[in-house]
């Protein structure tokens, strides 16, 4: 499917840079394979102008709510390789290639993942990294979350929402995590807590259908589920921009003040880049700036002028809440 810009990566840089891409009527698309990414591991941000106090789910949501209202697509998928053919950029993710005129890389760290049987077979049909993009599709069913620490907590305090159950294998006899989230996690009863266990293989058919646990004893039972959340924390993955635009030694993006990376066309925002300062509100800043060169760059590929601002009006008082 043909697309003005897409945006790699659903974090604060990827989707600012989609605000910005979609309100000057861009057909604009983010990959990403979860939305928020780091700032999901903050509760409590207090340097984000506007806000005293809101934590990173919240704050992510309010962007990927306003970037829906201007006509964003998401799509959670994994992005493989990048090239460009025929004046246009050729994106390739595990299901599916698509291709735009611009293209923003904004994808900082990505999650990490679990490295157990089955869980490439399965990502996309049960295995997802993202509780909040694809909690919804497992309303009332029985579904795992992979992982340790206030990450798979926050995660199971979501999940239990929306799930019948939700249950989170421990290695240890103990519960890792902030104590406040624990204790708010052991007073749910649809949130049950697998100690001394870890995912040794995920199963299914065409779906997940269940996963195998493996104990500190080396029993090993197998936990029916339609759904596996990993949450294992995040890492860099630039090597699939190696021969595609220039990094430094520590695989970041050089980018110059507009943004733009040394593949014309090509832009990056946030923490994916040689910026120094890895912070919300800079990477919410580099993707507004990328967007907005990512949006000249094809207004001069067909022959508009450049704009330096985003000028348009757009009514949004009877736009109806964006339904995640």
């Amino acid at each position: 499917m043909k697309y003005d810009v897409i945006v790699i990566g659903g974090a604060f840089a990827g989707l600012t840079a989609a605000i910005y891409s979609s309100r000057q009527g861009m057909k604009t698309l983010v990959l990403t394979k979860d939305i928020g990414g780091q700032g999901l591991l903050t509760n409590d941000i207090q340097n984000y102008p506007g806000f005293a106090s809101i934590s990173g789910f919240e704050l992510a949501t309010k962007f990927q709510e306003q970037a829906s209202m201007y006509g964003t697509e998401f799509i959670y998928d994994e992005v493989t390789g990048l090239e460009e053919k025929d004046g246009e950029f050729q994106v390739k993710t595990r299901e599916e290639t698509y291709t735009c005129d611009s293209l923003v890389l904004a994808f900082g760290k990505t999650p990490r993942d679990l490295g157990v049987p089955g869980e490439e077979k399965y990502k996309g049909r049960g295995v997802s990294y993202c509780s909040i993009c694809d909690g919804p599709l497992y309303r009332k069913k029985d579904v795992m979350v992979a992982g340790a620490g206030d990450h798979a907590l926050q995660a199971a305090l979501y999940l239990a929402t929306v799930a019948s159950k939700v249950y989170v294998p421990q290695r240890g006899n103990r519960i890792s995590g902030s104590e406040d989230m624990i204790q708010d996690a052991k007073s749910l009863d649809n949130i049950e807590f697998l100690y001394e266990s870890e995912v040794a293989e995920i199963k299914g058919d065409k779906t997940v259908q269940s996963v195998t646990l493996k104990t500190k004893s080396g029993s090993i039972s197998d936990v029916p589920v339609k759904a596996v959340f990993v949450e294992m924390g995040y890492v860099a993955k630039t090597s699939m921009l190696k021969g595609f635009v220039d990094m430094n030694k520590d695989g970041e993006v050089l980018i110059d003040m507009n943004g733009a990376t040394s593949h014309a066309g090509v832009f990056a925002a946030g923490d994916v880049t040689n910026i120094p300062y890895k912070q919300a509100i800079i990477s919410a800043g580099q993707g507004s700036v990328a967007a907005l060169s990512a949006i000249n760059f094809i207004h001069r590929k067909r022959g508009k002028g450049a704009m330096k601002s985003d000028w348009k009006y757009i009514d949004t008082s009877k736009s109806e809440k964006v339904k995640l």
